[in-house]
């Protein structure tokens, strides 16, 4: 099969499930062609059946945002009657979906039909489809696709209340390759920390819907009661005034900040307890990365983050920003080493249930299915 994939090339969810999954269907012998501005960064772009088209946006005066829908649209066009693709499944609602669309209608009038899956990943819906300037062509978008899937059930339910859709959702999570969180070097935590130093870790992109300071402050709990360091992995606008915070509370040489690094999988077999309060996740990707990377986790109860992160059992959800739970919480499973141990093979067994062996035949079927429909 001949699959064309459209996603962001960032290290976002969205645009590293994209590469996993073309990077399995590879493996599985299928012909993968990954269209985007720019390579994706978890693109194994030296192995057989991976291949790349750049969208590329020429620079024009005349225009003060530069038309990037109209030339994805027409690579998509080109890629599909080029390499004869048999489906193109687009990663996030706008302006994939959209673009997806127009590329559609000019291969129509070409003679050539091919069907599109769009996967919806939550800020496409939760953030940019709920902007009133946004609202209808995200809409649109998501009915004028073939199939529909959601990262979630929250997800899922979300866009069918808030949009009203036509279109049928089908819940496919997100997933992980356990693999990768395996014989990590004997998780050897010394480059970090200190002999009893417990090591606490948030990966994320550092926007305000994480509530990265709330990180801080249950760190600043937690490291009140025990020795502890706190590890911080990502970069956005909030990362100035989340360090900033560390140091004025008197925390900055037990937080580290590792910015964007490659080395996820090495950092989440170090840690020993992984912080994800955020104001909204849809899934919560980073949390399913730590949990096979054996760390409980203490979450807020919002969006999907219930559908990954068992209360009570792979670590705790809390009321959104509700700090003071969250630090017993996190407490509870730190002071004692048979509590911690039972929580970290849990959350282990959990992040099973997502692995990629599970969700590929997922996509497997849902390709077949539209081709044959076709």
């Amino acid at each position: 099969m001949n699959i064309g994939i459209v996603c962001y090339p960032t290290f976002g969810g969205s645009g590293v499930v994209a590469t996993e999954l073309g990077n399995a269907l590879a493996e599985k012998g299928c012909k993968v062609h990954f269209i985007s501005y720019s390579q994706p960064v978890r693109l194994n772009i030296l192995e057989r059946n991976i291949y790349y088209h750049e969208v590329n946006v020429h620079d024009y005066p005349l225009f003060q945002y530069q038309p990037y829908e109209l030339a994805l649209s027409s690579k998509m066009v080109d890629t599909v009657i080029n390499e004869k693709l048999d489906v193109l499944h687009v990663h996030y609602a706008i302006p994939h979906a959209y673009a997806a669309f127009m590329a559609k209608q000019i291969l129509r009038d070409e003679g050539v039909t091919i069907p599109v899956i769009t996967t919806l990943h939550g800020t496409d819906i939760t953030l940019v489809g709920k902007n009133p300037s946004y609202r209808r062509a995200v809409k649109f978008s998501i009915n004028k696709s073939d199939y529909v899937t959601a990262v979630s059930e929250n997800l899922k339910q979300e866009t069918q209340n808030f949009f009203n859709c036509g279109s049928s959702i089908e819940v496919i999570p997100n997933f992980i390759d356990n693999e990768l969180y395996k014989n990590q070097d004997g998780c050897d935590k010394t480059a970090l920390a200190n002999q009893g130093e417990k090591l606490i870790t948030h990966i994320s992109n550092f926007r305000k819907v994480k509530r990265t300071e709330d990180v801080v402050e249950i760190f600043a709990g937690i490291h009140k009661k025990m020795p502890a360091k706190l590890i911080l992995v990502g970069d956005g606008p909030e990362r100035s005034k989340v360090l900033e915070l560390a140091k004025n509370s008197g925390l900055g040489r037990d937080v580290i900040y590792l910015g964007k690094t490659t080395e996820v999988e090495r950092i989440l077999c170090l840690t020993d307890l992984f912080l994800l309060p955020s104001e909204s996740e849809s899934f919560g990707l980073a949390a399913l990365e730590a949990m096979a990377g054996g760390a409980p986790v203490i979450s807020s109860n919002a969006g999907g983050l219930p559908e990954v992160n068992t209360d009570g059992v792979t670590g705790y959800t809390c009321a959104v920003g509700d700090i003071k739970t969250m630090t017993d919480k996190a407490l509870y499973i730190l002071q004692d080493e048979a509590i911690h141990e039972r929580f970290k093979k849990a959350a282990q067994k959990r992040a099973e249930s997502f692995d990629i062996k599970a969700v590929l035949p997922l996509y497997i079927n849902l390709y077949e299915k539209a081709v044959n429909k076709k």
